[in-house]
């Protein structure tokens, strides 16, 4: 069995291995990480060896920390990272380079159909009809995206939402509230096959699907890094939230879609939407700008740039074809957009 992890900010982890009578056997852990001393290798080979092979990932890495010679220093490595590259080994977990990556990069949609789009290529990955997906988002109007299980009254402002234009959608994902105006974000969905987070939990396979992100920022100057559970942040603060939907028809899939900021109207993100009032109440409009630090000024590049840098660092990583959603996508898409995700049967869900 061979599984690899990308730790997040750090090296890649590979384990080749095999299982006997439901132990660990013949274990090597490989990488290009950094490790001192030099046997220190060979200490992880041990630990492992002879694990019970339903062992979590926790009790994996504690093993592996008991073993570890005094003074061992990793560097791009972690004794999680080795444990979370067994597990996806025992799952027969899939990488990257497996797949053939499609791009649908279209023209700007209204915020219900983008809501529909999700679910709809995510349940054709899942049903193994199309490949996986990085679909960047084009918005055709501002709009306030609220999470599956948010209170539409406590979040949004209606009377500002009506004042400044602004469609209220609910997406399938759980999560925050996002405000969207055309030209000040980017947005973009990951639709992947289940078998690409298998052996991760909940919460790293959002750092393991953000990996590929923060390189591409790096390669803007920009130093970014996951921050649990949800968040893309820098020095200067936050400048993406992602989300997720387990789709388990077919053989399974995930919806991950991550919002960044290019810029932000904050006065008109404080008149919408109510959260932002009681969470910064006592700080005013510049600490919404401190706290989300738009890419605009941290890149000085043209939103349209940014996006293009972003998909060929996504693509120099793992290749990418470009494609489009389907007729028979769309139509559906369009149905779902009108049926489900403009109705208020859905967006008031939960009132």
């Amino acid at each position: 069995m061979h599984g690899e992890y990308k730790v997040p900010g750090g090296k890649l982890v590979v384990v080749d291995l095999d299982t006997e009578d439901g132990l660990l056997r013949h274990v090597r852990v490989a990488g290009d990480f950094f490790l001192e001393p030099d046997d220190a290798i060979e200490s992880i080979d041990r630990a492992l060896e002879g694990a019970p092979a339903d062992t979590d990932a926790a009790g994996l890495a504690a093993r592996i920390e008991a073993a570890l010679p005094p003074g061992t220093v990793m560097y791009g490595l972690s004794t999680e990272g080795v444990a979370i590259a067994v597990r996806r080994a025992l799952a027969r977990a899939t990488d990257w380079t497996d797949y053939d990556w499609q791009l649908i990069h279209s023209a700007p949609e209204s915020p219900a159909l983008h809501m529909a789009l999700d679910e709809v290529i995510t349940t054709e990955v899942a049903a193994g009809l199309r490949p996986p997906t990085l679909r960047v988002w084009e918005w055709a109007a501002p709009a306030v995206v609220i999470g599956s299980f948010q209170s539409l009254r406590n979040e949004v402002d209606a009377e500002g939402a009506e004042r400044h234009g602004i469609t209220v959608v609910r997406r399938i994902s759980g999560g925050g509230a996002m405000f969207i105006e055309p030209g000040n974000t980017i947005t973009y969905s990951l639709s992947v096959p289940d078998s690409l987070v298998k052996g991760l939990t909940f919460a790293d396979s959002y750092a393991y699907l953000d990996d590929w992100v923060l390189g591409a920022l790096g390669d803007m100057g920009i130093t970014a890094w996951y921050q649990p559970l949800n968040d893309i942040a820098t020095d200067a603060g936050k400048i993406a939230g992602a989300a997720q939907k387990r789709i388990v028809s077919g053989t399974g899939a995930v919806l991950h879609h991550v919002t960044m900021a290019y810029d932000i109207d904050a006065d008109k993100m404080l008149d919408v939407l109510r959260i932002g009032r009681e969470k910064l109440s006592d700080k005013g409009t510049r600490s919404v700008k401190k706290r989300v630090d738009p890419l605009r000024r941290q890149t000085g590049l043209p939103r349209e740039t940014v996006i293009e840098r972003m998909i060929d660092s996504f693509r120099g990583r793992y290749g990418l074809t470009t494609g489009k959603a389907s007729d028979e996508e769309m139509a559906r898409a369009r149905e779902l957009a009108a049926t489900k995700f403009s109705t208020p049967e859905w967006t008031a869900r939960v009132p």
